[in-house]
């Protein structure tokens, strides 16, 4: 038992960026989906202009999570966060192709279509936001 224990502990020590990075990532898109949900259900914004909205405010959620409980990192504030709302505006440009894809090509509903955006969209950004924009080497 004692084995299990400490494989555990290794795993979650070698994952936590990961772990942690999923918890704020799922954090971060329920709000973008909720954002994206009560634009287009309730104000009938139109839906790459709500998804626009929807994805800046999850990005900046994503950043400021990321930064204090995640990665910890205090330097160069507003340089990662460049590099973090350009990957983000970049997954945001995707999120819009990939909805434009779904719901236009192969008509799925709206609030299907950004569910499985944010899914792609998330496991890519976790990738380049560890090893580029929280790399701690990268500004040293």
């Amino acid at each position: 038992m004692n084995s299990i224990k400490q494989i555990f502990l290794t795993l979650s020590y070698k994952f936590r960026n990961l772990i942690l990075y999923g918890i704020i990532g799922s954090f971060s898109a329920g709000i973008d989906f909720l954002v994206f949900y009560s634009l287009t259900s309730y104000l009938e914004v139109f839906y790459l202009l709500a998804n626009i909205i929807s994805v800046s405010i999850g990005i900046t959620i994503s950043f400021i999570l990321n930064k204090n409980f995640n990665f910890k990192v205090k330097d160069k504030v507003f340089k990662r966060f460049f590099i973090f709302i350009s990957v983000g505006f970049s997954g945001l440009l995707l999120s819009s192709a990939l909805l434009y894809f779904f719901i236009n090509t192969l008509t799925l509903e709206k609030n299907i279509s950004k569910f499985l955006s944010i899914v792609f969209v998330v496991a890519i950004q976790f990738f380049v936001n560890k090893f580029i924009t929280f790399k701690k080497e990268h500004y040293e």
